[in-house]
């Protein structure tokens, strides 16, 4: 978990390794930037802690987990109110917002409103941006709600605060808008980019190992757009965005964070580390993730077909259904050709040349996904959703688990996964099932379990 220190006599909060030394009686702490923002503090101009991304407490509610989360996907932009995202969580607004003032010490609004005045911020450090552009990139519905909150944050106005931006902040790149993810170290990016190349979409995706650069095709409202992502520096990765409009930026850095696993709770690592069966793991990875999604639907559908082939035939499938249902992007270069197929789109398409059976699964996935049976939002809780994919054919339990691990809950552990009972025999040759080793990894089975997959797989690849 980041603390911020704020300090009561300057008024200014700072991030962890501050080079500022006050008092220790003048000092409060928050988990989160927002929460000293709410409290009337302002960002120190020295660390700057708007340029990294706090995380919820590890022991908050799970109401307000996932609410948090539904606002980082913008459930609050765009014209969401706080009682409609209530509504979706199955709360009342005012219930919702008690519990945001007990555990986070600020309101869903107010939360919204820093994510996305922190956002602006860095497009002001990072690019050259005009401000217009950048507040609509940050999810502002108009300039003067834009000025007015960079006012009330930073004390300042967006023109002035760029005029006092730093000179190596400013990235150049000969082509795309280029920003800076920021994650909290170790950070395995060789891990990750397997991971993806693994189960990379051909046409969809590409993964260069050489320029160890991760690249897809995305869609935004209808225009197509291409995504980049490599190494930046020792707490950052580069992303690069080629896009048909900057408007709503900050929704599609938010879900590259998800899909790369960026934004990893710092307590899991510890935790895990001092259990005294799992702890040889990620003391020897400290680095390693758990991959999310850019698509949520794009991976369901794939482990649908991969429900009933082997890895090689799976991907040749999705480059099949790829092509004949995806939205078709010519001019692109490293293999990069169409976008992935929407929902409703497959929940009606002619799937034969897949198989029967596979296409049996996705139609039922797509049906269920498109009628909203199935959120893959994260509003529905671990158990609803497992049971709603479990309902799918091809889906069993273990299916439904490690997709849930890519949506982000952390807690999904898949105990029947081959690969996993693999890693934990690894461990200890007289464990025959992992879920009673498992409680002691709550709440961040999720790791744990990619962990044992990826230590069980070394030993299948030897």
């Amino acid at each position: 978990m980041t603390v911020y220190s704020a300090v009561v006599t300057t008024g200014v909060y700072c991030r962890p390794g501050c080079g500022a030394r006050p008092l220790a009686d003048n000092v409060r702490t928050f988990e989160l930037a927002a929460s000293a923002e709410a409290a009337g503090f302002r960002a120190c101009l020295r660390c700057r802690p708007y340029r990294i991304v706090g995380s919820v407490p590890w022991d908050a509610p799970e109401l307000v987990c996932r609410a948090v989360q539904l606002i980082i996907d913008g459930a609050l932009d765009d014209g969401g109110t706080e009682a409609a995202l209530a509504a979706r969580l199955g709360w009342s607004g005012r219930h919702l917002r008690r519990m945001f003032q007990e555990h986070l010490g600020l309101t869903p609004d107010q939360l919204a409103r820093s994510r996305r005045t922190h956002f602006a911020r860095r497009l002001l450090d990072d690019t050259d941006l005009a401000v217009a552009d950048i507040a609509f990139a940050s999810g502002f519905g108009s300039l003067r709600q834009f000025n007015r909150a960079m006012r009330e944050t930073f004390r300042d106005t967006p023109n002035a605060l760029r005029e006092r931006r730093r000179r190596a902040d400013r990235l150049v790149t000969d082509g795309g808008l280029a920003i800076r993810l920021a994650f909290t170290p170790p950070y395995d990016w060789d891990a990750m980019l397997a991971q993806l190349d693994a189960q990379h979409v051909p046409g969809v995706e590409s993964v260069d190992v050489a320029e160890l650069c991760y690249r897809r095709v995305i869609m935004l409202d209808g225009d197509p757009g291409m995504l980049e992502v490599r190494p930046g520096g020792p707490d950052h990765l580069l992303l690069l965005a080629h896009l048909p409009y900057w408007e709503g930026l900050i929704h599609v850095v938010e879900r590259v964070r998800h899909a790369l696993g960026l934004d990893a709770d710092p307590e899991a690592l510890p935790h895990l580390a001092s259990d005294l069966l799992l702890s040889p793991l990620p003391r020897a990875r400290p680095g390693l993730r758990v991959a999310g999604a850019w698509a949520p639907f794009e991976v369901g559908v794939r482990a649908a077909i991969r429900a009933h082939c082997g890895e090689d035939e799976t991907r040749e499938r999705m480059a099949r259904l790829v092509k004949e249902h995806g939205v078709e992007v010519p001019g692109l270069p490293h293999g990069l050709s169409h976008a992935f197929p929407a929902a409703d789109v497959l929940a009606d398409a002619d799937l034969g040349s897949i198989g029967m059976n596979t296409g049996e699964s996705v139609h039922r996935f797509a049906r269920a996904t498109e009628c909203g049976q199935i959120r893959l939002d994260g509003s529905m809780s671990l158990d609803d959703l497992t049971a709603a994919l479990s309902a799918v054919p091809g889906f069993d339990r273990t299916v439904a688990l490690r997709l849930a691990m890519r949506l982000g809950e952390r807690d999904a552990f898949p105990a029947q996964d081959p690969a996993l009972l693999a890693g934990l025999r690894r461990l200890d040759p007289t464990l025959t099932e992992a879920q009673t080793a498992a409680e002691a990894w709550r709440p961040w089975r999720a790791l744990a379990a990619e962990h044992l997959m990826a230590h069980g797989d070394a030993a299948q690849s030897r």
